[in-house]
């Protein structure tokens, strides 16, 4: 698909320098959801130790992260399916993410959708499902922008909705060449905001989130409203947000639970 063959020497020479704020959305429960299992915050920390001793292993490079930065690096389990920048099986972690929350919410919307797609029966869920936007400092000297001549030139292959190949080919390539991050055009925004795969834990410039915003997302028949509170913020994914045949053909008239 690509019309270039992208050698090492060749990427290498296309690196440049990468340094903004990245936006990911994680489930608003994902820090009180053992909470509900015992009676104080001493046993759930002693609970959260040891369900932290059955995951896989964090790099040594990655440990001095934030869970929720580290989590995609975690080795020791197979990747059960591919992604765009990463394939399946034991393989390399990356952390994706985009350069605004709306980008990031667009990306989190299309997948419910997708999920609702391929589950015709499964009906729209009764209320709006709480998340967090989570925000990392990303700064490196080894990043790629294919978004950018003459990597721009290969945009098909970069943006193809349902083939990951060549982004996957791209990927292993750069890792090989110690390339930090790739800065990409979002094919589920429908503004075409952009997107960040960061391969490498050194690319974090802080080890913590720099921010985080509350969001709620609403899920049903007219599409999907995300509702921020502070600073307040309303944006509307319609049943046509998505250019994708699969939302398409999405059953909208299933009823709530």
């Amino acid at each position: 698909m690509s019309s270039h063959t992208w050698t090492p020497d060749a990427l290498w020479s296309e690196r440049q320098n990468y340094r903004g704020t990245c936006w990911r959305l994680v489930e608003a429960q994902h820090r009180v959801s053992t909470l509900k299992l015992v009676d104080n915050l001493d046993e759930q920390a002693l609970l959260e130790d040891i369900i932290e001793e059955t995951k896989p292993n964090i790099p040594p490079e990655c440990q001095h992260l934030d869970y929720l930065f580290a989590t995609p690096f975690r080795y020791g389990a197979p990747y059960p399916y591919g992604s765009r920048f990463r394939r399946a099986g034991h393989t390399p972690g990356v952390y994706y993410a985009s350069e605004t929350a709306p980008t990031a919410l667009a990306e989190m919307v299309f997948y419910r959708f997708l999920f609702y797609a391929e589950s015709p029966q499964t009906p729209w869920p009764d209320n709006a499902a709480e998340y967090t936007a989570i925000a990392a400092r990303i700064q490196t000297s080894s990043g790629l922008d294919l978004t950018e001549p003459p990597l721009s030139d290969d945009a098909a292959a970069w943006a193809h909705k349902t083939d990951y190949s060549a982004c996957q080919a791209l990927a292993d390539t750069a890792r090989n060449t110690k390339l930090q991050a790739l800065r990409y055009r979002s094919v589920r925004d429908p503004k075409g905001g952009a997107n960040l795969a960061v391969l490498d834990c050194k690319a974090f410039e802080v080890a913590q989130p720099v921010d985080r915003r509350n969001w709620r997302i609403r899920i049903g028949a007219y599409g999907a409203q995300a509702l921020q509170e502070h600073p307040r913020l309303n944006i509307e994914f319609g049943r046509q947000a998505f250019d994708d045949p699969r939302i398409s053909a999405l059953n909208w008239d299933r009823q709530a639970n």
